[in-house]
């Protein structure tokens, strides 16, 4: 890909640390309210509540978050389009930063009464209207570097943001978590909210130092952007948006079944330990990095639409024999449990970046894979709430599996119907040719 003008072409380097770094520090932020949500939420927040209903109102709250970031998408995606890439992922900082280290320091129930889960409801839509645009621009700022054979491969660098995300989310949790309860309650868990001042400034200089990407800036010279780009997108390109958000249902579903689900009923249902829940779901993070790898190489080279296609299979099989491993309140079993649904969550994650880059137009491009992205990400995070209520509806975590496998079939015919665009169709490699190097 030539570069035009002046500026110096982004280093490989440069483009993965403004992708990964940037991105892993808006999923902690993300995945912290959502640890919180199961393990903190419910006895600050929502303390007057039976355990099982303050339970699913601590999840609601962090699934109201999802209900913003369509139009979140939305709107960051249409000045994404006309704007450009780059001073939308500094913005996308800012919002989901700021929010988060403000949740760290709310008077909680005790101190204000209602006003005090209102509040985190309120931030927390805030979080999640910045983190609606966060993934369509750190994929697309390495995407729009890459030469056409290796655009899954730069597209995983902003999948590496979700694993990261949980794993140092987890880990921050799991620093605090040894506490005694006193400590715990009163301000240990506080402390990983506090923590993303830090970690955004870091984002923050490293994301200023980008340039904007070369496909945008020779459109914008050209005078080519589009000046209203949503409605462009559902003129031009309604059956890859909808058949897009379908088949991003999957994985966040998956995800959010084992990150904050699995956090209270493997602690109240199965019978784990909370540091050994947390310590189960740190360990499968490294196999859901190594998974997202192999998927994008894959894709590369096979193709991202048939790679996406095997991940949904996965998730369409796994949920069930996951609760039956779980369920043995063994550490292996469920051990086992966590790592293959990290590999089902790698598979699909690591082919969605070259996936979602050629579904459309360069003009209606951000908003368009923004959108799909958030609204998969919407129903996902919405029904979280609908997992310990199918629980308590019939007392057995079959109903819930069940459930997840209906998501995951929801995203495995949607894939299938995707269709490229004549202007970015999916270059595939023939399998032995030489691989083409990155212009970058």
């Amino acid at each position: 890909m030539t570069h035009n003008g002046t500026s110096k072409p982004p280093s490989i380097k440069g483009l993965f640390a403004a992708s990964f770094i940037g991105t892993s520090i808006e999923w902690y932020d993300y995945f912290i309210f959502g640890t919180a949500a199961a393990l903190v939420f419910p006895r600050l927040f929502f303390p007057d509540a039976s355990p099982e209903a303050a339970t699913l109102a601590s999840l609601s709250a962090f699934a109201a978050g999802f209900l913003v970031r369509p139009l979140g998408a939305a709107v960051i995606g249409h000045f994404g389009d006309r704007i450009g890439r780059k001073s939308m992922l500094v913005l996308t900082l800012i919002l989901t930063g700021g929010s988060t280290f403000l949740i760290g320091t709310l008077p909680t129930y005790a101190a204000i009464g209602i006003g005090a889960p209102l509040l985190l409801v309120s931030l927390r839509l805030v979080q999640s209207f910045g983190v609606s645009g966060e993934w369509g621009g750190a994929l697309l700022i390495s995407t729009e570097n890459a030469a056409p054979h290796r655009r899954a491969v730069y597209g995983s660098f902003a999948q590496f943001g979700v694993p990261i995300g949980v794993l140092t989310s987890n880990l921050a949790f799991l620093a605090v978590a040894g506490m005694d309860d006193e400590a715990f309650f009163s301000y240990g868990w506080r402390i990983p909210f506090l923590l993303s001042a830090a970690l955004v400034i870091v984002g923050f200089v490293v994301r200023l130092r980008l340039s904007e990407t070369p496909e945008f800036a020779k459109a914008k010279k050209e005078r080519t952007i589009s000046k209203v780009p949503f409605a462009e997108l559902l003129r031009r390109h309604p059956r890859n948006l909808i058949l897009g958000g379908l088949a991003a249902i999957a994985p966040p579903a998956v995800g959010y079944a084992v990150t904050v689900y699995m956090l209270t009923y493997g602690t109240q249902v199965a019978g784990f330990e909370r540091n050994t829940l947390l310590t189960m779901i740190l360990t499968s993070t490294s196999v859901w990095i190594l998974a997202i790898i192999a998927s994008a190489v894959l894709s590369d080279r096979y193709g991202a639409k048939r790679l996406y296609i095997v991940g949904a299979i996965t998730a369409v099989v796994w949920p069930v024999p996951m609760f039956a491993l779980v369920n043995t309140g063994e550490i292996v079993p469920a051990l086992i449990a966590f790592l293959v649904a990290a590999v089902v969550q790698g598979i699909m994650a690591g082919a969605q970046g070259g996936l979602f880059s050629e579904m459309f137009d360069l003009k209606v491009r951000y908003s368009g894979i923004s959108i799909a992205y958030a609204a998969g990400g919407t129903v996902a995070g919405a029904v979280t709430p609908a997992f310990p209520a199918l629980y308590a509806a019939f007392g057995s975590s079959t109903p819930v599996a069940v459930f997840l496998t209906v998501l995951g079939a929801v995203s495995l015919v949607a894939v299938s119907g995707i269709k490229y665009t004549a202007a970015a169709r999916e270059p595939v490699k023939k399998v032995g040719a030489p691989a083409v190097a990155p212009e970058v």
